[in-house]
């Protein structure tokens, strides 16, 4: 059902099922795929890539120009996954010519007055709490979830299973699988409570408990300490993963508390 209320340019793309509230505004460059609700008051832009079945509340706004002074007006996209809901005031900039795109996965939920800049990667699953900002080019992994009132400085890695404490400044990457909290942003162990909703068992756990203790705990630089673990910890996807994002990190990563 479209209301007559809405506008809509003839060139957008709409899918069977959408539904298209009164006053929603709807740019002539978007695709907006089946089964998708646009609220009323939602404002989506040039440059929307919107999946199946998301959820726009009113006032968000999906594919608005960067808060880039860069910016020149190139082609770019902002992409949303399917089963993904937009919380009342959220914003999802679209990219620039740095990366052309800003991507938020399937199945997450950015909730009230939420920003996500431009040229941001945002995993699948994941959440974006109430009134979190993201600077440009952060990427989050899948299953990461960013308690109310977040700050993530520009270009910082946030790793896959995280979850941060709300009102946290986060200034430097954050690895996977991790509890970060207090101010400055520290590690405070494992994400217990969220490996364990996701079906990790315990020898997972265990050993992903042991290689952070080898990493915060021996008394090694970062550099040292993750000589250890390959060398200690058979190769496994979780033990290649944080070995390969720690070593990525152009930041650094926080700190034990």
């Amino acid at each position: 059902m479209i209301s007559n209320l809405a506008f809509i340019h003839p060139d957008a793309k709409i899918g069977n099922d959408v539904i298209i509230e009164p006053f929603a505004y709807i740019a002539g460059n978007v695709t907006i795929c089946e089964g998708t609700w646009v609220g009323p008051n939602a404002t989506i832009m040039d440059g929307a890539r919107i999946g199946k079945r998301c959820k726009i509340f009113p006032s968000a706004v999906v594919s608005g120009i960067p808060q880039d002074l860069k910016f020149r007006g190139e082609e770019s996209t902002a992409e949303l996954g399917d089963n993904t809901t937009l919380r009342e005031c959220a914003t999802v900039n679209r990219g620039t010519a740095a990366v052309g795109k800003t991507v938020v996965g399937n199945d997450c939920l950015l909730m009230a007055y939420s920003h996500i800049g431009h040229d941001c990667l945002i995993g699948n699953n994941s959440i974006i709490g109430n009134s979190s900002s993201l600077a440009g080019e952060v990427s989050v992994g899948d299953w990461a979830i960013l308690s109310g009132g977040t700050l993530v400085h520009q270009f910082t890695h946030i790793g896959a299973h995280v979850i941060i404490g709300g009102g946290s400044k986060v200034r430097i990457d954050v690895p996977p699988f991790v509890k970060a909290d207090r101010d400055p942003l520290s590690f405070m162990g494992l994400n217990l409570v969220g490996l364990t909703r996701r079906g990790f068992e315990k020898e997972r756990i265990d050993e992903i408990h042991e290689i952070y203790r080898a990493i915060y705990q021996k008394g090694l630089n970062f550099s040292l300490a993750l000589e250890f673990v390959e060398k200690e910890f058979k190769s496994s996807p979780d033990r290649d993963y944080i070995l390969e994002f720690i070593r990525k990190s152009e930041r650094g990563i926080i700190r034990a508390r």
